[in-house]
């Protein structure tokens, strides 16, 4: 018998606020902690400070802009314990700065420009994703940093990461619309995928105290991942001249074609167990969660009769936000999330599990 797979806790998102009035698109912005307050990024490379009057409105209280960058600041970090201030811009540089005296410590030159940035305090290393779709981990000092190294496995920009610092894995998202969970710290070489969006992928946070990830995207789409459950890596995809299944030949394999007389059919491969088979023997769709595959995919016709209605249950849970996001930030103490929106529009929800 399959092991059951944990469900999801009930956590559907309640929009608590909105706030308005900006002239231009908020790249990025953040929760301010212990606060009701909010500090936003514009394109126009102004900070705002929101802060949340008696009348229930946020106003902005601070105005002054961000002189670190040559144009729009993409994100901005706040390290408590090193003082640091760290950016990164679409001049494709990625800066820190001694928030006390607002002094440059130093700057890194990216080769594509940077829409992704964490940082673990612990072993202060800087993780940067940027548009090649490629993600550099840095190891920063005081007033210099070092090169660790790279890895590369979406197809499209890198337009969000996320660090568990407790697990030791980075979580990046992509305009490829998908998520892929590298396992640093144990030192695996894993790289699970998470198939859950109809658009790229914008924003990326892990709550660690339910084990869940959060993700949103320009479909406006809120996901919730249960990261509660052993998830399995993709299988690569095999090459070969016949279909794997039925051996009938691929459409280049004119030898086999001439041979049997058989004119050649189009690949496919199935997405769990990576066969190149031909349409006829994948004819089927399935889901497969534990894979990360919360949509319906192509399978061979032997694996979808493998596949257990357990093993077809859901591992996420998918909300509708309203609005086109393009960055969001996760505040776990109150369980707050923060989104904005292509609209200029920034809308504050409580993500606090449900209680039935």
């Amino acid at each position: 018998m399959a092991a059951e797979i944990p469900r999801p806790q009930t956590r559907k998102p309640v929009l608590l606020s909105k706030i308005e009035g900006f002239q231009d698109v908020v790249n990025t912005a953040v929760i301010i902690p212990k606060e009701d307050g909010v500090i936003s990024v514009s394109q126009d490379r102004t900070i705002r400070v929101w802060l949340k009057r008696d009348s229930g409105q946020y106003w902005p209280s601070v105005y002054h802009t961000m002189p670190a960058h040559q144009s729009g600041v993409t994100v901005v970090l706040f390290v408590l314990e090193m003082e640091w201030v760290l950016s990164t811009g679409q001049d494709k540089s990625f800066t820190w700065h001694c928030s006390e005296s607002g002094q440059q410590l130093g700057t890194y030159k990216t080769t594509a420009w940077v829409s992704g940035l964490q940082f673990d305090v612990e072993t202060r290393h800087a993780f940067v994703g940027d548009h090649s779709g490629q993600v550099t981990i840095l190891k920063l000092e005081q007033d210099n940093c070092s090169l660790v190294t790279t890895f590369k496995g979406h197809t499209g920009n890198v337009t969000a990461l996320s660090w568990d610092p407790v697990q030791r894995v980075l979580f990046s998202g992509s305009s490829d619309h998908s998520i892929i969970m590298w396992d640093i710290g144990g030192r695996k070489g894993t790289a699970i995928e998470l198939q859950g969006h109809n658009d790229k992928v914008q924003g990326l946070c892990y709550a660690p105290h339910t084990r869940q990830l959060i993700s949103c995207g320009s479909d406006g789409g809120i996901v919730i991942w249960n990261m509660d459950v052993t998830r399995q890596e993709t299988p690569e995809w095999l090459d070969s001249d016949s279909c794997q299944k039925c051996e009938q030949p691929f459409f280049w394999n004119f030898k086999q074609m001439w041979d049997s007389k058989k004119i050649g059919l189009r690949q496919h491969h199935c997405r769990k167990c990576g066969q190149a088979v031909c349409g006829k023997c994948s004819s089927k769709r399935s889901t497969i969660p534990l894979m990360g595959f919360e949509f319906e995919v192509r399978v061979c016709d032997s694996c979808h009769d493998s596949i257990t209605d357990e093993e077809r249950a859901p591992t996420a849970t998918f909300h509708d936000s309203k609005h086109s996001i393009i960055h969001m930030q996760y505040e776990p103490t109150r369980g707050w999330l923060l989104t904005s929106g292509t609209d200029k529009v920034i809308k504050l929800w409580d993500m606090t599990p449900v209680v039935s």
